[in-house]
């Protein structure tokens, strides 16, 4: 829903129009045969209004509201998908849900953090899956890195309102091992969930393997050598449309990717990781300290970024862009 504040802010703004922060919500009322989706869209439509009055309340030294209403449960629970370019994430998406839901990732804009999130159902079970650009070998410029502090804004903030994340779902190509390895465990496990969300791996291109698992024997090592350690792994083919003793491989990896899903995924974890300005201040130092090839880059262009392309007021974005740089965190959950 936040689409449409994107493709109009600069129409609001033409107007002479400023405002202290926004929510791109449904209002609707929900009704016996309502469809699952519309259901969730009203569910995060709640956390959205109720984070965004917390935001200015706390901005404002007012006090809090209380809430008589008890918050709805949330059924759906939430996977980020990442890794590296060409490793499989979309075809891990479409092998989990059944069936094509996912384009593959030459679709999507290739900028860091950008993602497209998925709804699949499977085992009497519902997850949102977001698909998410990870780290690449080769540096940042800087309207590449800015442009990746507006989608990490956007991206903790979406994870707020849809209630948290679950499980962290790291895909890794077999036999492609580069530096971005590392990155993208720490840039998502260390930085992005602090370390509070199982992560797993899914070991794809496996389909010249006479048993997949086997690849995990001989080269699990890797992983301990980049410091790389997960609650558990899938070795898996993600490509579909193979014939003969391929397609046996397919449907033993569909079985295997949702067992490690189950397995692993947290329960309440919304309790848990709260976002707000500590992870995404820590997020975006991360990215210019793994990333950026000038990391020279001026508060004002930073400030400027964030109040553009983020709906938050200049003040917030100055604030902001001072703790970024100073690497100090004043508040928790002041972003509007």
């Amino acid at each position: 829903m936040d689409e449409w504040w994107r493709d109009n802010e600069k129409f609001i703004s033409d107007l002479g129009m400023t405002f202290a922060g926004h929510a791109c919500i449904t209002a609707v009322t929900i009704n016996e045969g309502d469809t699952d989706e519309l259901r969730q869209r009203r569910e995060q439509s709640y956390r959205t209004v109720w984070n965004l009055i917390e935001q200015r309340c706390l901005h404002n030294g007012a006090e809090i509201p209380r809430v008589t209403t008890p918050h709805p449960v949330r059924k759906t629970k939430n996977i980020v998908l990442f890794g590296e370019a060409g490793a499989g994430k979309s075809s891990v998406v479409n092998l989990m849900a059944g069936k094509e839901v996912a384009l593959t990732s030459l679709g999507m804009r290739r900028c860091t953090l950008n993602w497209q999130d998925y709804v699949i159902d499977f085992d009497g079970e519902s997850y949102k899956v977001f698909d998410t650009i990870g780290i690449e070998e080769s540096g940042l410029e800087m309207k590449e890195y800015l442009g990746a502090v507006a989608n990490a804004y956007r991206f903790i903030k979406t994870l707020d309102a849809e209630g948290g994340v679950d499980l962290l779902l790291f895909c890794v190509r077999a036999g492609r091992f580069t530096a971005a390895l590392q990155s993208n465990y720490r840039f998502f496990h260390e930085f992005l969930c602090e370390k509070k969300v199982p992560i797993v791996l899914a070991i794809t291109n496996l389909e010249r393997e006479q048993r997949m698992e086997d690849w995990w024997e001989r080269e699990h090592r890797i992983f301990a050598r980049y410091q790389i350690h997960v609650a558990g792994h899938a070795c898996i083919t993600a490509a579909n449309g193979l014939e003969g003793v391929h397609q046996q491989l397919y449907a033993d990896s569909r079985v295997a990717i949702r067992n490690l899903v189950k397995e692993n995924i947290a329960g309440e974890h919304n309790r848990v990781w709260t976002g707000g300005n500590n992870v995404f201040v820590s997020l975006v130092r991360a990215l210019k300290k793994i990333l950026v090839k000038n990391p020279h880059i001026r508060k004002r262009a930073l400030a400027g970024q964030l109040a553009k392309r983020c709906g938050m007021s200049r003040e917030t974005a100055g604030q902001l862009a001072d703790m970024i740089e100073q690497g100090e965190v004043k508040v928790d959950s002041d972003t509007a």
